[in-house]
């Protein structure tokens, strides 16, 4: 899996929040943004802190594995 921490301006992304994102407090959230070949990912109650780049195949690979147990 690929993965960085992404520095610079990712503001203009258009960023959504996760269907699974809530728990029980609803401070859960994890936002994600899509390009043609990086797809990023955030922690929505704090969009200052790192945020994640992964390629589309290392975020597949991700969502299948979390969705499995």
């Amino acid at each position: 899996m690929i993965h960085k921490a992404v520095g610079g301006d990712t503001s203009e992304l258009a960023w959504f929040k996760s269907s699974y994102s809530g728990g029980t407090d609803g401070n859960s959230c994890v936002e994600v943004a899509v390009t043609s070949g990086t797809v990023h990912v955030r922690d929505s109650k704090d969009v200052r802190l790192p945020r994640l780049a992964l390629t589309p195949t290392a975020w597949a690979d991700f969502v299948s594995h979390t969705a499995e147990g």
